[in-house]
């Protein structure tokens, strides 16, 4: 083997980036930062700075300090029921379509008979948007002609799903759940394809029940996946918006912050300082969530 004087075989010198590389990577990565703080950051703090004025979009802008907030808090009907109506979002998607997602990826996974079609007739809802599940909603509980009213018979005096404000909140709420659960479905059945067979093997031989075996050893292995979940629910039921819109418009018992921001932002009252505050709130909301995630992770590396 021939030696070459001023060269190490079996090495290779660290590469050195060109300025054309260079040119590359800020533009690859300076496109998408720019964007981020273009199209996500800047109405961020556009709209932090804005809550503590007062601006109809035309005129000047008035500083006016906290008196937004206060408003908001004391005077301001709306937005009590509001947020009562996102924590249910939270609640029924948290509790109800979430376990119901995993009972079926459960059920799935075990290999029943038409599987295959079970799971993609459960997923198919999802690659809908929550606006188009909101006009099924409208045909389905219409009152006058609406599937459900027809199904049950009640033709003389037909139930007004999604007029009477005691009960539309909740029928929507189906409806979203409908299309959320095959979305936590198919994550929970990707988590189970991914668990130890010997896992379940072995609680079995140490005489565990199958729902024990579940309990005890399958769900805890699912935390990434819970996780995740987790914080899709919390996603889903704060931005939720275009499924109350498309069916009255966010009224009569479908009030959500999402709706309250939009109609004083681009409303006839055009109160952009008001909604922007409204809007900070579920900022906040969302973080505080967000920043609990984000904690609990941090220590869930550590412990490991």
């Amino acid at each position: 083997m021939s030696f070459i004087p001023g060269r190490r075989t079996g090495q290779r010198g660290a590469r050195r980036f060109t300025r054309r590389d260079l040119v590359v990577l800020g533009v690859l990565l300076g496109i998408p930062v720019l964007l981020d703080i273009a199209i996500v950051w800047g109405p961020t703090l556009a709209s932090v700075a804005l809550s503590f004025t007062r601006w109809d979009g035309i005129g000047d802008i008035k500083w006016v300090g906290t008196r937004n907030y206060a408003n908001l808090f004391t005077n301001y009907p709306q937005f009590w029921p509001a947020a009562r109506h996102n924590l249910l979002w939270l609640g029924f998607l948290g509790l109800v379509a979430a376990p119901f997602g995993l009972l079926l990826a459960v059920l799935i996974d075990k290999g029943v008979r038409f599987s295959r079609f079970y799971q993609s007739t459960l997923y198919m809802p999802v690659v809908l948007s929550l606006a188009v599940v909101g006009f099924i909603a409208q045909l389905i509980f219409s009152r006058d002609q609406g599937a459900l009213n027809a199904i049950v018979g009640d033709t003389r005096t037909p139930t007004d799903w999604l007029g009477d404000p005691d009960l539309n909140i909740w029928m929507i709420l189906l409806a979203a759940a409908w299309r959320h659960t095959g979305y936590v479905m198919i994550l929970y059945l990707a988590g189970l394809k991914a668990v130890d067979p010997s896992l379940k093997e072995a609680a079995a031989i140490d005489g565990a029940s199958e729902t024990q075996t579940f309990f005890r050893v399958v769900f805890p292995t699912l935390r990434p996946v819970n996780v995740i979940v987790g914080v899709i629910t919390v996603i889903e039921s704060l931005r939720a918006f275009d499924i109350v819109y498309a069916v009255n418009h966010g009224r009569n018992g479908l009030e959500l912050l999402s709706v309250l921001v939009t109609d004083n932002i681009i409303g006839e009252a055009s109160r952009i300082g008001f909604g922007s505050a409204i809007a900070v709130v579920l900022l906040a909301v969302s973080l505080g969530f967000v920043a609990t995630y984000l904690v609990q992770e941090l220590r869930g590396e550590k412990n490991r």
